[in-house]
């Protein structure tokens, strides 16, 4: 098996080389660098972090698939990271080299602003931002406080014959990364923001001979640290931990690597670095900030709009309540507008029949419209109970306000478990009219956020179908009181033996196969570690069963065994669906969920898989993964090396992203 850190790290090389293609749009190409280096920031927080805590407390091996050392792990990621960063330096290079000849020049260098705007530049600087800048100055008996991922200079500073070293922060939190001007000839200049403090630092240390100026990050350890079992309000623990989240030890001290070794090792000794923590870098660090570059020039320099398409099936009801009663109803995200998801629950919060809303949430919207409408249900008389997941990484603290504004309006409120995170995508709408109950379920693979539905690919479906909505109740039963179903037939529910009920599915294609029979497994996902199952699919290969895997991010398993084939595709949207095709001898049974295969997700999450019964919804998510199989422009084969190899192209180019809206657009 491969490790699960060093396959995600081909995945995220898989992103530049996405940013290096000639084929995608200048402006997009800059958007890929962006997600580049925001995804290594996350990876040196969380994943790092966790290699550093097991060295620190002297474990021997580290998780699946490669057993080093975590000492040894760190130096393999570090020399994996190095290759790649010369690469993106290599890419950004010329990136920027296309983008000037589009008349967008990124300056590179602060002896280029040019002379007829340093008066307005340092007009900006003296109004705009001065206000914000905390110069500190190294002292023996206490070291400078440097946030979390938050960019600073470390000037060297000469004052008579006495040198002294300061920090400086460079508040792009608060300030645009990027000053715009425009020349007379046309061309639009973009300024770091950086440059502009760089130029003016004489302002920050008047009487000070300036003698060395270099741009520094912090990275420290950002994941929450909840115990399994625990006493006390899980709630006030985890506050407690967003607050001393930028307390957390070094993962990565992130440099330029012009730094004279002097600097270097004065701010090693007060930052109370060692060697694990040092990467030396450009002059230019915090490179997510390119999501800021506008694009002033044309449309041509990015992907064209694709708006999103209505529902017709859908548009021809008064009610989306009477278009799930004719049939079910799924929905494709974001080929199709979320407005119908929206509408699904504000439907619900005024209508008179409906009584009982019930809803879990993992990535809420920092202004969700669904939350609102459910606040609204709940004033309305209608009972609204919402299960919060507040161990979402990065997304707590925005949760526990969300939890709090709906609990004042009425909604009940269930948080967290301990030991257990709830990534469950569902919700579940209960009517009653004339002495009749219908549970309305919405079944989702992604999150109930109407802002990531823009850019994820994922799948929703509506139904009314008796024995899914009522398991479902059982699970909401579980969330609520901890009671729920011993067992459940339609749903595959993770804490309900998930483990289980993936492998007999696959048992049932490995007895087709033994049998002499057709046998067809394909298999979606964002990440696969969970090693049972890893060792399930060898199994149903070496039977004789055809494998193919569509694996976005980690992929543990090894390609190739037995012919299994896996691909990766990566292209202007996320893709974020599970899905889980199994030939059946020919009844063709189609799961959809929010479950990927991790040993988190099988063993210590609350998920939902669900089987599509429709055959008309069946049939659109097939022919979706089929053009993602044929994929051979943004798609590639991983290979036993880990590598990521391009598909050879047919007489026929196939990109599924667009060729699925094509599709879709159509319905």
């Amino acid at each position: 098996m491969f490790n699960r850190d060093l396959s995600w790290l081909t995945f995220n090389n898989r992103v530049l080389i996405e940013a290096q293609d000639k084929n995608v749009p200048l402006i997009e190409r800059l958007r890929f660098m962006a997600i580049y280096s925001s995804n290594l920031d996350e990876f040196f927080s969380v994943r790092v972090s966790e290699m550093r805590r097991l060295k620190a407390i002297g474990k021997k091996k580290i998780n699946n698939a490669l057993p080093l050392a975590p000492d040894q792990m760190l130096n393999r990621v570090h020399d994996v990271i190095q290759d790649q960063l010369k690469y993106y330096g290599e890419g950004l290079g010329g990136l920027y080299d296309e983008l000037s000849k589009e008349g967008i020049f990124i300056n590179r260098d602060s002896k280029l602003i040019p002379a007829s705007f340093r008066k307005e530049v340092d007009h900006y600087f003296k109004t705009k931002v001065l206000a914000f800048l905390q110069p500190q100055f190294l002292k023996k008996k206490t070291k400078p406080f440097l946030n979390n991922k938050e960019l600073y200079f470390a000037v060297r500073l000469k004052k008579n014959t006495k040198e002294k070293i300061a920090v400086v922060n460079i508040p792009s939190d608060v300030l645009p990364r990027f000053y715009k001007i425009k020349e007379e000839n046309g061309l639009f200049k973009f300024l770091f923001l950086d440059d502009i403090i760089r130029v003016n630092l004489d302002k920050v240390f008047p009487n000070y001979e300036i003698l060395e100026r270099v741009s520094i990050k912090l990275n420290k350890d950002a994941d929450l640290h909840i115990d399994d079992e625990y006493s006390g309000d899980l709630v006030e623990k985890i506050e407690k931990q967003i607050s001393k989240r930028n307390l957390g030890t070094p993962s990565r001290f992130l440099f330029d690597q012009n730094m004279s070794e002097s600097l270097l090792a004065l701010l090693i000794a007060s930052l109370n670095l060692d060697q694990d923590d040092l990467v030396p870098g450009g002059r230019y660090h915090n490179l997510n900030d390119y999501f800021q570059i506008p694009n002033p020039v044309g449309s041509h320099l990015e992907y064209p709009d694709q708006k999103a398409c209505h529902h017709q099936a859908i548009d021809r009801f008064p009610s989306i309540f009477k278009a799930i009663e004719d049939r079910d109803q799924v929905l494709h995200f974001p080929y199709q507008s979320y407005d119908y998801i929206l509408q699904f629950f504000n439907e619900a919060a005024i209508d008179p029949d409906v009584k009982e809303i019930n809803v879990t949430f993992y990535r809420m919207a920092s202004d969700s419209i669904i939350g609102n409408a459910l606040i609204s249900a709940a004033k309305n008389g209608k009972k609204v109970f919402v299960f919060m997941e507040v161990k979402a990484r990065f997304d707590e603290e925005n949760n526990l306000r969300w939890a709090n504004k709906m609990k004042q309006a009425g909604v009940i409120i269930k948080f967290s478990m301990p030991g257990l995170k709830v990534h469950a995508k569902v919700g579940l709408v209960r009517k009653e009219k004339d002495g009749k109950r219908t549970y309305y379920g919405f079944f989702g693979t992604g999150n109930l956020n109407e802002k990531t539905a823009r850019i994820y690919c994922d799948h929703g479906l509506l139904t009314t179908h008796e024995d899914m909505t009522t398991e479902l109740a059982g699970v909401f039963d579980f969330l609520h009181k901890k009671g729920g179903p011993e067992k459940f037939e339609h749903l595959i529910v993770s804490q309900f033996d998930a483990l289980g009920g993936f492998s007999q599915l696959i048992d049932r294609e490995i007895a087709a196969a033994k049998a002499g029979k057709e046998a067809h497994i394909i298999i979606k996902l964002n990440n696969l570690e969970e090693p049972n199952l890893i060792a399930k699919i060898y199994e149903a290969a070496k039977a004789g069963v055809k494998i193919d895997m569509i694996v976005r991010s980690i992929c543990c398993l090894v390609p190739g065994t037995s012919g299994i084939k896996v691909t990766r595709i990566v292209d202007r949207y996320l893709e974020h669906a599970r899905m889980f095709y199994f030939y059946n001898e020919g009844k063709k049974s189609l799961y959809m969920g929010s479950a990927d295969w991790m040993s988190r997700n099988i063993h210590r999450r609350v998920e939902v898989t669900f089987p599509v019964y429709d055959e008309v919804v069946k049939s659109q998510l097939l022919h979706i993964l089929d053009l993602q199989l044929k994929d051979n422009q943004k798609a590639v084969w991983l290979a036993e090396d880990m590598e990521n190899v391009r598909k050879e192209e047919t007489t026929e180019k196939i990109r599924a992203q667009e060729a699925t809206y094509v599709f879709v657009k159509d319905l």
